[in-house]
């Protein structure tokens, strides 16, 4: 892969470091390509502002701060609002959909949004949603192979919660990959269920 920079930004308890930690394994330990990894906290620990800087390369990373992040994923308004401007014209932009509205984005940004809230607490815990994130950031950027990203997250998470990171992954794997073919998502198919069967007991 050429160098690519990314940030991931949100806050305190979205597991964004740790989204970062899992990406840059999957590069360096199970693809054998080459990551950096650096970390800013706010003041606050939970609830605080975070973000973490990745850097990943096919050849050794000479750097390792981010400048213009080529890809930006933003799971908080604050994070969208205090580093969508360092993103590189033409990059990608990826967002906690539910949580970030969009405006004021450089020409020729790719956008793409996943309910990654939504998802997680579908599968009974908030907190894999960062798990949901990686899945659909894999499937959006092919920048990672999906097995070597499934086998980071398997090793940077605790056994008893391994097996719902992964349906986590899978399900945001599976939304980004429906995002980029245009089909509807289960989440999708399941809300237009639900609406349907509100205005038929309307009628």
């Amino acid at each position: 892969m050429q160098l690519t920079e990314i940030r991931v930004a949100g806050f305190g308890g979205q597991g964004v470091i740790l989204s970062a930690i899992v990406l840059g394994k999957a590069a360096s330990i199970y693809q054998g390509a080459f990551a950096t990894m650096t970390q800013n906290f706010g003041p606050e620990a939970r609830g605080g502002a975070c973000s973490a800087q990745l850097i990943l390369s096919d050849s050794p990373v000479l750097y390792p701060y981010v400048t213009r992040p080529d890809i930006l994923v933003v799971m908080s308004q604050e994070a969208y609002t205090r580093f969508v401007p360092e993103l590189k014209e033409g990059g990608t932009l990826i967002v906690e959909e539910d949580l970030v509205r969009v405006s004021d984005l450089n020409r020729g940004v790719r956008v793409y949004g996943v309910p990654a809230t939504r998802i997680a607490e579908e599968l009974g815990k908030r907190m894999v949603l960062n798990a949901v994130m990686v899945g659909f950031f894999t499937a959006i950027t092919h920048l990672l192979d999906a097995e070597a990203v499934r086998k980071a997250v398997a090793d940077s998470v605790p056994p008893s919660f391994r097996e719902l990171n992964l349906k986590a992954f899978e399900r945001g794997f599976e939304y980004g990959n429906n995002a980029l073919t245009g089909k509807p998502t289960a989440l999708e198919l399941e809300n237009e269920h639900t609406y349907s069967q509100e205005y038929s007991d309307s009628c």
